[in-house]
């Protein structure tokens, strides 16, 4: 959790200005969608959207800002007759009585943790009247959008910037059940680069429109860059074609086409197919609250004599070469100087000599002491919740997430995710069906993106991988372990893998499963673009 007095001023106040050609798109699709009532923009900053909107177009033009230097300038840039109000759009929208026939904008990506005690408690206000729970890890552009629907006409629409958070989170599943229950049409824009020059943030165009029969639809597109929305034909975005399923979690499901989509649902209901939660539990590794202290080298164990308290493990993806971590992986890593030990200390009194003195240093020369999580413990140095898992699974991946059997058994800090296999399932069977392009699919629909291109998956994501669980897929496990040792990389592998756990075992077709992996590789390919940014 970052201090506020740490955060940058944009941080504060989660405002990053809208790239024109957005701005354009968004006033280009008012138009198209016969938007000509009352207009909201409800985190206006500086007037970036008003100033593109044409007055006469428009019955009313309303822009709420809370930061008064940006209220200023949105004063001083609007047209003649737009009402510009500084104050908090969460205070805004529960006290107007004015209803609008679209809003639009950027509302800021700010956690609650920054806003004062009144803002939590009418952004509170607005997801309770819509009945939403509130939550202090969502963030500050789920209330302006659930508050911008409560103040829309019955035909209303509303368009936002917004980060990939919206597709992707668990914090969102709520909004996007919402936003199905209050939308009839529902569109989203995502591109293959980054789009903010100053961010490393995914942004989507969500469209929505309450005007519309029967059950709600929603379509998705994936432009290049900012240079091809430019190109795009807003009235695409009237007549959304694919059906929404409700019961799932999130919307990657929709950067595929309907034939895969079909495809995936077929599968999940397929029997020996299931979520890996059925056969494990998964938690974050050890939350030390100071990993550089707790981790370290056997430099480090010798020199203060920690060897009473050292034990193995393993921190980083890199210090495991393949799926099976091994005594002699272990040492490896020791000879290259890695922070191959964890420290597990007992209480104060009664440590060695030289573990004084480490625990002494560290207070002294770097605080560790002082850090949240290890001042709220009776004694700070030592870490509750240290047990060994019988699997490791990697939290924040490139290519592909790995589940690994952990054989030394070693600890892990919070950069890995602790295994504990369920009664009745086996590790080496699980890890041996794992390994295949429909669970690696699974990975990339279930985990999150961040800019530069890295998945990442939280335990109960990372439980939620479908799995063709079978037991003989154990004997799998030496030959894929060998192959990852050798230097083969993956798309070398599920090759080998797919014919005996999807043809063999499961019974998909060749067709199916080229699909398949054609859809891992889709979304892979998405993803590993947010490492380029548009110019």
């Amino acid at each position: 959790m970052e201090l506020i007095a740490n955060a940058t001023k944009e941080k504060l106040r989660g405002g990053f200005y809208t790239p024109e050609p957005i701005v354009k798109f968004i006033n280009s699709w008012l138009k198209v969608a016969s938007v000509n009532g009352d207009i909201l923009e409800p985190s206006c900053g500086d007037g970036n959207f008003l100033n593109a909107f044409d007055p006469d177009k428009f019955t009313s033009v309303t822009g709420v800002e809370f930061d008064p230097g940006e209220y200023k300038k949105a004063l001083k840039r609007s047209p003649e007759g737009f009402h510009i109000i500084n104050e908090d759009f969460h205070r805004f929208c529960n006290t107007t009585k004015q209803r609008f026939d679209a809003v639009v904008g950027n509302p800021p990506y700010i956690r609650y943790q920054y806003f004062d005690r009144d803002q939590q408690e009418e952004a509170k206000t607005i997801l309770e009247r819509a009945g939403l729970q509130y939550s202090k890890l969502m963030n500050a552009w789920v209330s302006f959008v659930v508050g911008s629907t409560l103040l829309l006409k019955p035909e209303g629409k509303i368009a936002f910037v917004l980060p990939a958070e919206l597709l992707q989170v668990g914090y969102a599943k709520r909004l996007r059940s919402y936003l199905i229950k209050e939308y009839k049409k529902i569109n989203i824009i995502t591109f293959k680069t980054l789009v903010f020059e100053d961010i490393q943030q995914e942004v989507v165009l969500l469209f929505c429109d309450k005007k519309g029969e029967g059950k709600p639809k929603i379509d998705h597109y994936e432009l290049a860059d900012l240079n091809e929305l430019q190109k795009f034909n807003p009235k695409k975005l009237l007549k959304p074609s694919k059906n929404i399923q409700i019961a799932e979690a999130k919307w990657t499901h929709y950067f595929l086409n309907q034939e895969e989509i079909k495809l995936i649902k077929k599968i999940e209901q397929l029997e020996g197919c299931f979520p890996l939660r059925k056969a494990c539990k998964i938690e974050v590794g050890i939350t030390t609250g100071a990993n550089p202290f707790f981790t370290v080298t056997h430099q480090t164990v010798e020199e203060y004599n920690l060897w009473d308290y050292a034990f193995p493990m393993v921190g980083r993806s890199v210090q495991v070469p393949s799926i099976v971590m091994t005594d002699k992986d272990w040492d490896q890593n020791v000879d290259k100087g890695a922070r191959a030990y964890f420290l597990k200390f007992p209480q104060f009194s009664s440590l060695n000599a030289g573990a004084k003195r480490y625990i002494k240093d560290a207070e002294e020369n770097h605080s560790y002491h002082l850090g949240y999580k290890c001042r709220i413990r009776d004694e700070w140095h030592i870490v509750p919740s240290t047990r060994i898992s019988d699997g490791l699974f990697i939290r924040r991946n490139n290519i592909f997430p790995r589940l690994i059997r952990n054989d030394i058994p070693a600890h892990t800090t919070d950069t890995m995710h602790r295994v504990w296999m369920r009664d009745g399932y086996s590790l080496d069977s699980l890890t041996g069906s794992y390994y295949n392009s429909l669970s690696l699919a699974f990975a990339e629909l279930k985990g999150r993106s961040h800019g530069g291109g890295v998945l990442e998956l939280m335990p109960n994501e990372a439980e939620s991988i479908l799995v063709p669980y079978n037991e003989d897929h154990a004997a799998l496990l030496p030959e894929i372990d060998y192959m990852f040792r050798s230097g083969k990389k993956i798309s070398d592998i599920l090759p080998v893998t797919n014919r005996i756990i999807l043809k063999k075992h499961l019974g998909l077709g060749a067709t199916e499963i080229k699909m398949i992996e054609g859809v891992r590789l889709k979304l892979l390919g998405r993803r590993l673009s947010r490492g380029n940014k548009s110019h």
